[in-house]
């Protein structure tokens, strides 16, 4: 199994994205948190059955439903981060299936949006060596009409 390809500082600066956010780096087996004392349920879940599914070398969930028009401490809408020897095999479609089948008790309930953003190991170093960074989510259009809307 290959190392995640994480330092100390990158997890620590990753680590302030979001709110409810935690990073896992399976290199060390620490788990951060951000803005919140404990886990969330379904965030936890989340991280349960992606660790025991797919042995990530990184995984991150990042709880984003503060983004969006829902009561405060909800936990609908997410973004993965997922580095995993299993998508080597997978095109991205499938990886995307893969990862949606693993969370479908989540899906068919408190879930309202999961953005997925699976690589393989070598896609991941490659990552690494230019510096590439997660795309930031843009912000919330107010779906349900209850935003004004921004000019």
């Amino acid at each position: 199994m290959r190392a995640a390809l994480v330092s100390s500082t990158q997890l620590l600066r990753q680590q302030r994205t979001g709110r409810g956010s935690f990073l896992l780096d399976l290199r060390s087996g620490s788990r951060l948190v951000a803005g919140m004392s404990s886990f969330s349920p379904v965030a936890t879940s989340i991280q349960s059955k992606l660790e025991s599914a797919l042995s990530p070398l990184h995984l991150e969930v990042l709880n984003e439903s503060h983004m969006h028009n829902v009561p405060k401490d909800a936990e609908t809408h997410f973004k993965l981060f997922v580095v995993s020897e299993t998508f080597s095999k997978l095109n991205p479609i499938q990886r995307h299936r893969r990862v949606n089948s693993i969370l479908k008790e989540e899906l068919d309930g408190p879930v309202h949006a999961l953005s997925i953003i699976a690589k393989t190991p070598t896609q991941y170093e490659a990552m690494q060596r230019n510096g590439a960074k997660i795309p930031a989510s843009p912000a919330c259009r107010g779906g349900d009409g209850s935003l004004p809307p921004t000019n």
